[in-house]
């Protein structure tokens, strides 16, 4: 089963109150699953790496063999995909986690996308992190 998964994450104040927001949907663009969840204080990036995170484990659960990721943000992709490298101690022990489960797959890609394709993820976001503040 191949997914393609959209993800995002976010801080309010960077660091600060944070969340994540991921879709996933199948080849014949049915979603599968969505995760919308408050991850405490954290910074832009961090929330970035942890919505990845996030699906790729539910990707694991269901048995999933190839993963496409967008993402809108630049620098994570680009960590991601080793064009950069990562010199925040925090991100470096999220990028590690995230490569060690990505061996699982058959193929996963990482892709830079404009905010205004990644909607549904970055709402998800603001609703986890209105819920935790409201």
């Amino acid at each position: 089963m191949k997914l393609i998964i959209y993800t995002d994450g976010g801080a309010r104040n960077n660091p600060g109150p944070a969340g994540i927001g991921v879709v996933a949907y199948d080849e014949q663009k049915n979603r599968i699953f969505q995760i919308s969840k408050y991850i405490g204080n954290a910074t832009n990036n961090q929330a970035e790496y942890q919505a990845v995170l996030a699906g790729i484990k539910k990707a694991l659960e269901l048995k999933a063999k190839e993963l496409i990721f967008y993402l809108d943000s630049e620098l994570v992709v680009k960590q991601l995909n080793r064009e950069y490298k990562v010199k925040n101690k925090d991100l470096a022990s999220l990028f590690v986690q995230i490569y060690n489960v990505i061996l699982d797959f058959k193929k996963v890609t990482f892709q830079h996308i404009p905010r205004e394709m990644n909607k549904e993820a970055d709402r998800l976001v603001n609703e986890a992190i209105n819920a935790h503040n409201a």
